[in-house]
């Protein structure tokens, strides 16, 4: 089984926010972190120190990711309803599924969501 954190992020976002991001989704363990390219400089300090690989997913593999919650900036944004979900479900590889919705940051410069899968993607 993988586990994967997925992130989506605002530009700036910090070290401290993504941990505590991924601390709101009740997860103690995951196997990688991913995030959309574009934001990877800002998730690399944090996966450094987590001590866990950083994927990133290029923009077009999120559009049109179904996912179980939907914002609409992320729609109009990413095509994806939840880019923390979708990141997290192409992370995982193949028969993933997300485990835990998104859960937003205290600053709401940051979303978690986890996925896992079965297979080693």
């Amino acid at each position: 089984m993988v586990i994967v954190a997925g992130f989506g992020c605002r530009a700036g976002a910090t070290t401290d926010a993504f941990a505590a991001a991924l601390a709101a989704t009740g997860v103690s363990y995951v196997d990688r972190l991913a995030v959309p390219v574009d934001r990877a400089a800002l998730l690399d300090a944090f996966a450094h120190e987590y001590g866990v690989p950083l994927m990133v997913i290029s923009p077009d593999k999120l559009s049109g990711i179904a996912t179980p919650t939907q914002s609409p900036t992320s729609l109009a944004a990413r095509g994806t309803g939840s880019v923390a979900e979708a990141t997290a479900l192409v992370a995982a590889g193949a028969g993933a599924r997300v485990t835990v919705t998104r859960r937003i940051s205290p600053d709401r410069s940051v979303t978690c969501a986890i996925a896992v899968s079965g297979s080693h993607a």
